[in-house]
């Protein structure tokens, strides 16, 4: 296939990489020009915006920060892509936006699926990227393929927008995961225990979890450099409480992990890693 992927970010690079490896040929654009000259280095194609890359594209894949970036690029896609064009949004936004995208989609004859992802920037560079998809079964199907080249769990999880609520599910999840092994950080240390090995063994019980996996030694370390940026969480926050508020259902302990993810970017971490809940967390205990 012709891959035109805008948006090569931490995250957004490596999977274009991943697709050139597959054997597709990826045409990419980025507003940083350092980021698109990687890609040619790794054996893609630069493009010099948003309607060249998509011109001669068989699917596009948009891997952006938020919904307002999505709502600025999906009309250039829309309006110079072929019809019959499969576009992946990657991104992740409100759910509202993803299905009025789908619904203006399939007004111009585009096949839009919502196609956010979870698993970091070591998901996106191995390629085992979980990915939770919302759309036409038909049009996931057709998609499969190509998805198949970043994750390993790629599940169709039910109609536009479904994908996006699925996200913002994950995003609660693991911002609340992140919040307890930075209490059990502190807890650990203040009551002079070795953090190291009381991580090691709750990381092989039944506390255990993808985040004690990957990112307790990193945490004890005090190393936050970002996989996944507390800003970037922060909004994901904002979309999983809009979200319930949406389907009218109480979720406190999300409106907890909101207002944890809400301080540490007050408190100046918002370029640091999703980890860096432990910095507030310690400052609570100063």
């Amino acid at each position: 296939m012709t891959i035109a992927f805008i948006g090569l970010g931490i995250m957004g690079s490596p999977m274009a990489a991943n697709l050139v490896k597959a054997g597709h040929d990826v045409v990419g654009y980025d507003l940083s020009a350092r980021r698109v000259a990687e890609l040619e280095s790794r054996g893609g194609k630069g493009a010099a915006g948003v309607a060249e890359a998509v011109a001669d594209a068989d699917l596009v894949i948009t891997m952006l920060p938020d919904s307002p970036q999505v709502e600025e690029v999906a009309p250039v896609i829309l309006a110079h892509g072929a019809a019959g064009l499969i576009y992946l949004d990657m991104s992740t936004i409100k759910p509202e936006t993803s299905r009025r995208v789908a619904r203006e989609a399939a007004a111009k004859g585009v096949r839009a699926l919502d196609a956010p992802v979870s698993g970091g920037e070591r998901g996106a560079v191995d390629g085992t990227l979980s990915i939770m998809v919302g759309g036409a079964a038909e049009d996931f199907e057709a998609a499969r393929p190509v998805l198949g080249a970043l994750g390993t769990t790629i599940v169709h999880v039910g109609p536009a927008g479904a994908g996006q609520t699925v996200k913002a599910a994950n995003q609660l999840v693991v911002g609340g995961v992140y919040g307890l092994v930075a209490e059990a950080i502190v807890l650990l240390e203040r009551s002079g225990v070795d953090p190291v090995a009381g991580l090691d063994v709750l990381a092989g019980g039944l506390a255990g979890s993808r985040i004690l996996d990957l990112k307790r030694h990193s945490m004890i370390r005090r190393e936050f450099a970002p996989g996944f940026r507390i800003d970037l969480h922060h909004k994901d926050m904002g979309i999983a409480v809009a979200a319930a508020r949406e389907a009218g259902v109480a979720l406190p302990l999300t409106a907890q992990v909101a207002q944890l993810v809400a301080a540490a970017r007050a408190q100046g971490h918002g370029s640091l890693d999703h980890s860096a809940l432990l910095k507030v967390v310690e400052r609570l205990n100063t």
